[in-house]
Order: structure tokens, then C-alpha cells, then sequence
């Protein structure tokens, strides 16, 4: 079982809905909502950490919520949210798409842009798995994800059945699982979570008639994400591809990218996993860089920085802390690392 975070069983009718506020705000983003029946209502939320990533069980009685304009700019952990729903009817609008979901239906929904939802009956709660992750970290390009916001993504079969399996077994198994596991829990969810959208994406552009630079940029990207720890030159990948480099260029640009931004952006995100990582607090931040593509540390810490907003020695510190025996130990603050 999962994490108890927040349960209103033991507090007073008048406390709940400011309680659940609170609760909601910090365990998944900020709303404000409308209680159906509020002298009835009751809702718990369950939590997991899986590094950057985070699994939550929420049950609550039927209620309205709304994420606005004015919320997102107070407050915005840039995430993308992935629910299954397990109990109930659930419905969300969002990016111009509208869905009434049942128990077997996923949906994503995006932390940056409002949202409209509502969830149960007033006979029934309504319950959900939520798995959600920093936006940066999903490998398809943000425009073509965008697509998918707020639209049924089935569970009945295929790669949908494997992501529906797994959060479940991850919330039924929790209390066997090893803290170090998290990590590498999190980054298999992710990438369940890539194939599916990838699969409904690549569905409807089938039914539409795939062209042949998305075939290739599926095949190419693919490749990408096997060398990511050798040199890889945008050259080298059209070489391998059989394609002129103009050619590779342009695919990549129709799908809002560069070659080398998207590789950078791929290690980066490799990068983060391991930092994050309990099980390699010991090895050294530079041979974490150069483990996936950044042999100078110098060069590590400058795109790291970059893209995630601070040192790759502090992102670990904030992810994945020191134990004490370590943070105790002579020199423990000294690093000669990249911070």
C-alpha cells in the first residue's frame, strides 16, 4: 500500500474542504473546487515517490474543480498528470477536448494549462491512480503530446494494458518495494507512458496516412535513445539512416526540434534519473556525464544547467539527499565534481 498523505476520516465536517485544499495543493497542483454534497464529503490521498516521478491513490465524493489562468501563474510545477480511473465516472476539458471517462480509461492533462473536471455522483466517489512527472522529461515533442491532453487513452489493451498493470502494481506492492527502486520504478513508468501516447499518436496519423519522415522520425529517435552514452553527430545518424543530412534536419524541425537539441535533451533527461538514483549517490556527478555524452565535466555542468535551472552536484543533493552517516563523515561538503 501507498503512502497515507492526507485522510479526512478524523477531521471535523466544517475542516475538510480547506483540508483537502491544502492537500491537493501540494500532493498534485493547485484547484478550487465545488463539494457536490459537502456535509457528506470525504476523500483521502495516498503518495509514492518515484524519484522525480510520483504515483498517488486519490478517492473522494463527487465534487467540480477548476484549474484557472490566475492559479498557473501563482503556482505551476510544470507537470504532466496521467490518471487511470479505478472507480466512478470522471470527466476533464482541456487544449479544446472534452472526455467522460469510466473505470479502465486513462487521461492526461497538463499542469500549465486550465482545466475544467469534474468527478463521482452524488451515490458514488470516484477513485483514480495519478502518475505524474516534470513535463521536460517526456521524450515526445511538447506540441505533438499536447494532442492527447484531455482525451481517452484506453487501457484494455496493448501498451494502455501494460501502463494500467503496472500503476496498479506499484500501489498494491509499495510496502515490498526497496527505496532504491523508486528510481528506476519512475523512469519504467515514464517510458510506459512515452509508448502510450506514442501508440495513440502514431494510431491516428496511421488512419490519417503516415508519412514517411514520421516513420523514419519514430525509427531515428528510437536509435537515438539506444547510443545515447556514444558519440553521436547528426552526421553519423544520417549516415547509419541512409538519408541525407538536409533530410534528417528537416525531419526533425516538423517535429519542433533539432537533432542536437533533442539529444542533449535525451542525456539530460538520463542524466536526472541517475542523479536522482539512491542506489549511484556514490559514483561521481562528471562520470554520471559522461556515462550518457558529456566526457569534460565542464561541458556537463553548463548544459545541465541549462536545461534544468541549477547545477547537476545541487539537483542531486535536492533529489536524492545524503544519507547521514555520509553528510556526517569528514569533508562531506567538499566535491570536486561539477556544481
Amino acid at each position: 500500500m501507498l503512502l497515507t498523505v492526507f485522510d479526512t476520516s478524523g477531521l471535523p465536517e466544517e475542516d475538510r474542504a480547506e483540508a483537502w485544499w491544502e492537500a491537493t495543493a501540494l500532493a498534485l497542483v493547485t484547484t478550487r473546487f465545488r463539494l457536490v454534497e459537502p456535509e457528506s464529503f470525504g476523500a483521502r490521498i495516498e503518495a509514492m515517490a518515484l524519484g522525480t516521478a510520483q504515483l498517488s491513490a486519490l478517492s473522494y465524493s463527487a465534487l467540480l474543480s477548476q484549474r484557472t489562468p490566475q492559479l498557473i501563474r501563482r503556482s505551476d510545477p510544470e507537470h504532466y498528470q496521467l490518471a487511470l480511473v479505478t472507480f466512478g465516472r470522471q470527466g476533464i476539458e482541456q487544449a479544446r477536448n472534452n472526455v467522460l471517462l469510466c473505470p479502465g480509461d486513462m487521461v492526461l492533462y497538463d499542469s500549465s494549462r486550465p482545466f475544467d473536471a469534474f468527478a463521482g455522483t452524488t451515490r458514488d466517489r470516484a477513485e483514480s491512480l495519478v502518475f505524474q512527472f516534470p513535463k521536460k522529461l517526456l521524450s515526445l515533442p511538447a506540441h505533438r503530446a499536447e494532442r492527447l491532453l484531455a482525451t481517452r487513452l484506453s487501457a484494455s489493451g496493448g501498451t494502455g494494458r501494460l501502463l494500467s498493470q503496472f500503476l496498479t502494481g506499484l500501489a498494491e506492492e509499495h510496502a515490498t518495494m526497496r527505496p532504491h527502486d523508486m528510481v528506476r520504478l519512475g523512469s519504467i513508468g515514464l517510458d510506459l507512458v512515452t509508448a502510450v501516447l506514442a501508440e495513440h499518436l502514431d494510431g491516428d496519423e496511421g488512419r490519417a496516412g503516415a508519412s514517411r519522415p514520421h516513420v523514419l522520425f519514430l525509427r531515428i529517435s528510437g536509435f537515438i535513445q539506444e547510443h545515447l552514452g556514444r558519440p553521436l553527430t547528426p552526421a553519423a545518424i544520417a549516415s547509419a539512416h541512409r538519408i541525407s543530412l538536409r533530410y534528417l534536419q528537416r525531419i526533425f524541425q516538423e517535429q519542433g526540434t533539432t537533432v542536437s537539441d533533442f539529444i542533449r535533451q535525451q542525456r539530460i533527461n538520463r542524466c536526472r534519473r541517475d542523479l536522482a538514483d539512491p542506489a549511484l549517490r556514490n559514483v561521481p556527478v562528471h562520470a554520471i556525464g559522461a556515462r550518457w555524452g558529456f566526457p569534460r565535466p565542464a561541458d556537463f555542468g553548463h548544459a545541465f544547467r541549462k536545461a534544468v535551472g541549477m547545477p547537476p552536484g545541487r539537483y542531486r543533493t535536492a533529489h536524492c539527499p545524503p544519507t547521514s552517516a555520509a553528510s556526517s563523515s569528514p569533508g562531506a561538503g567538499a566535491s570536486a565534481e561539477p556544481s
